[in-house]
C-alpha cells in the first residue's frame, strides 16, 4: 500500500510556497505520495509552474484517514490551523518552522531535506499533548462549544472599560477582580499567550492547567496551576456593563455579554505530534528564546566521582564526676585576696 504524506503550507507566503514545492518533489523521490488542499495545490503551482510529479488532491483522490502524517510547513498558527484538521482522525502533524519561535514545531527550514529523509525510513516518534475543552453559558444556555491545544483567552470586549470577572476551581469561588482578561492555558499554550502575561512555564509531560490573569487590578491575582482533573470557569460579572470576549487558540470567538460563563476541562482528545528526535524541552527552551547559558559546567562525570566514608562523628567529653559527692554542710573554700608585701617590711623572726 503507497504511503501519503498531506504537506499543508502558509501559501501567503513566498517562502512557505517554496518549501511546499520542495517536500513534494523530495517525497515523492523518497517513494511517497505528496497529498495537498485543492486551493494550496492551485497557489502553488500558479506560482511555480505544475509539477511533474503527480500531487494528490485531499478529499478528492484520498481522505484525511487514509494519510500517514501531516508535515506542516510554517509558524504555530499554520500547525494549530492544521490541528484543526485533524481534531477527528487519528494523524500525527510534523512541523517544520518556518516563523519567529516556532514552539510546536519539530524542524527548521534549514532541516527540510532531513526531515523528509526521517519520514521516509519512519524515523519519528509520536507524543500526545494534552488538549482542553470549552464551553460558554449565558442564562443557564450553553451557547458555544469548542476545544483548544493551547489556551481560552477571556479579554475585554472594549479597550476604554476594564473587564470584571470572578474566577472559580472546581466549584468553588476563587477570587474576583477587573483586568484585562483571563488566560486558562494548558502545559502546551504555557510558552504562549500565558507566558506572555507573565504565566510559568510548564513542561509539556507535566499534567497541569494554568490560570493567568492579564493585568488584574487585585493583591492575590497570581498565576496557579491546577489539577488537569479540575473544572475552571470564568465569569463576567454583571456589575458593570463592559463586555468580553472568548478567543481559542486565537482562531475561534465568540462574545461574552455580562453574566457568561466560560468553562473549561481537560479534554478527552489529544492533538498527536511527531518528534523526529528526542530533544529535552529544556534545550527547546535554550534555543527558541536565545537563553543565555554560557559558564555551565554540566554534571561531574561518573569516573570523576569521589566516594567517601561516612562522616566522623565527634563526641564533646562530659566532665567527670566528683570521687565524694557533696554533703549537705560543705561549703566551698572562699578565696582569700593576694596582697603585695611592703618594700620596707621586715621578713618575719617566727617569735
Amino acid at each position: 500500500m503507497s504511503r501519503r504524506v498531506l504537506v499543508l503550507a502558509h501559501t501567503g507566503r513566498e517562502e512557505s510556497l517554496k518549501a511546499a514545492w520542495e517536500a513534494c518533489a523530495q517525497l515523492h523521490a523518497s517513494g511517497i505520495i505528496p497529498v495537498m488542499q485543492q486551493s494550496e495545490l492551485e497557489d502553488m503551482e500558479g506560482f511555480f509552474g505544475r509539477m511533474e510529479q503527480p500531487v494528490e488532491v485531499l478529499h478528492d483522490h484520498v481522505q484525511l484517514p487514509d494519510v500517514e502524517l501531516v508535515m506542516v510547513l510554517g509558524g504555530d498558527g499554520t500547525i494549530l490551523r492544521a490541528a484543526e484538521l485533524v481534531r477527528e482522525v487519528d494523524v500525527p502533524l510534523l512541523g517544520v518552522n518556518l516563523g519567529h519561535v516556532g514552539f510546536l514545531a519539530e524542524s527548521e527550514r534549514a532541516d527540510l531535506a532531513q526531515t523528509v529523509d526521517w519520514i521516509a525510513s519512519r524515523e519519528y516518534s509520536v507524543e500526545e499533548r494534552m488538549t482542553i475543552d470549552v464551553q460558554v453559558w449565558v442564562r443557564g444556555q450553553k451557547i458555544w462549544h469548542t476545544w483548544a491545544l493551547n489556551e481560552a483567552a477571556i479579554e475585554k470586549g472594549n479597550r476604554e472599560r476594564m473587564l470584571e470577572v470572578v474566577t472559580e476551581v472546581d466549584e468553588r469561588p476563587l477570587s474576583s477582580f477587573g483586568c484585562d482578561g483571563v488566560v486558562l492555558a494548558t502545559p502546551t499554550g504555557s510558552t504562549a499567550y500565558a507566558f506572555s502575561a507573565g504565566g510559568p512555564v510548564v513542561w509539556p509531560e507535566v499534567e497541569a492547567l494554568v490560570i493567568v490573569p492579564i493585568s488584574a487590578h487585585a493583591l492575590f491575582a497570581k498565576p496557579l496551576v491546577v489539577s488537569p482533573r479540575s473544572r475552571l470557569a470564568v465569569e463576567v460579572l454583571s456589575r458593570t456593563d463592559a463586555q468580553g470576549v472568548l478567543w481559542c487558540d486565537g482562531r475561534r470567538s465568540v462574545d461574552l455579554p455580562p453574566g457568561a460563563r466560560v468553562e473549561v476541562t481537560r479534554s478527552v482528545t489529544p492533538v498527536r505530534l511527531a518528534r523526529t528526535h528526542q530533544t529535552p524541552f529544556s534545550a527547546r527552551l535554550v534555543r527558541k528564546f536565545q537563553l543565555p547559558i554560557h559558564g555551565w559546567r554540566g554534571p561531574v562525570p561518573q569516573s570523576e566521582v569521589v566516594h567517601t566514608g561516612p562522616i566522623p562523628i565527634v563526641r564533646t567529653p562530659r566532665p567527670m564526676a566528683p570521687l565524694h559527692p557533696p554533703q549537705p554542710g560543705d561549703l566551698p573554700p572562699i578565696p582569700q585576696p593576694y596582697a603585695e608585701p611592703a618594700e620596707d617590711s621586715e621578713p618575719p623572726t617566727g617569735k
